[in-house]
């Protein structure tokens, strides 16, 4: 199984970069997980387009789904659109039906990103296969309903996208024993608020999360370029002990 990062910054984009996406690949399966403003245009220059099977979607916030309006469009309108037999499957939180067409529906046109994609709205606890691939969504605590992305090849291994949302025994046990670990590490330092009520990570809190759930190797995201990286880094080594980066748009990791 290959993941490619498109996109890893936060809700801002980075300079020329991306918000969260990532494309991944097993055998002839492509996926695309999440699909954030500035995605599809670094999707475009990995694939076709044409060729990707589904895209999943952890929660609903802008930073994570907005380029779902370009990809519909590009599904509907591009080259050989009239002539498509099939739709690649949208799978996302319960609610998603309702919620994309108040977005694009702003604009008049409600039927664009359900018209495009065979929606499926997914339990919050749930496992899907998808081609070589098989899906499992875990709730974890953030701002609104988010899912953890447990994305497991056909060898075993796994990979794990923890979402976006703060520390948690439940994204420690979604985590556990997983070969990569992709965690947001938005914050350069812990909250100060109360540990239930904050709704993001720093990086030394991804290091005692990767330690905690043993995983193999720990990748940074969903962190911006105007952070000190190397302090993130750093804090992150410290409290794993462990291999750790940070995400780079086209970094690929295989497993």
């Amino acid at each position: 199984m290959r993941l490619t990062v498109l996109g890893k910054s936060p809700a801002w984009s980075d300079a020329g970069g991306a918000c969260s996406s990532y494309l991944v690949e097993q055998g002839p399966t492509a996926i695309v997980l999440d699909c954030g403003n500035g995605a599809f245009g670094k999707l475009r220059a990995r694939i076709d387009y044409r060729d990707v099977d589904a895209v999943v979607i952890s929660h609903l916030h802008g930073d994570h789904l907005l380029d779902l309006v370009p990809f519909s469009y590009a599904l509907t309108l591009g080259p050989g659109a009239a002539e498509r037999t099939s739709k690649p499957r949208l799978l996302a939180p319960r609610g998603a039906e309702a919620f994309f067409r108040r977005l694009s529906g702003t604009w008049g046109d409600e039927e664009l990103i359900v018209g495009a994609l065979a929606l499926e709205e997914y339990e919050p606890s749930s496992a899907a296969r998808l081609g070589d691939l098989e899906i499992r969504t875990h709730p974890v605590p953030h701002a609104g309903p988010t899912h953890a992305v447990e994305l497991i090849a056909t060898s075993g291994a796994r990979i794990v996208f923890g979402s976006d949302g703060r520390y948690s025994e439940e994204l420690v046990a979604a985590a556990a024993g997983a070969e990569l670990l992709l965690a947001e590490a938005t914050l350069p330092d812990p909250d100060p608020l109360p540990p239930d009520e904050r709704v993001h990570m720093s990086a030394s809190e991804c290091g005692r999360l990767a330690r905690e759930a043993k995983v193999a190797r720990l990748v940074l995201t969903h962190i911006s370029d105007e952070l000190d990286l190397d302090r993130s880094l750093n804090d992150a080594r410290e409290a794993f002990g462990g291999a750790v980066e940070i995400a780079g748009e086209g970094a690929v990791y295989e497993v």
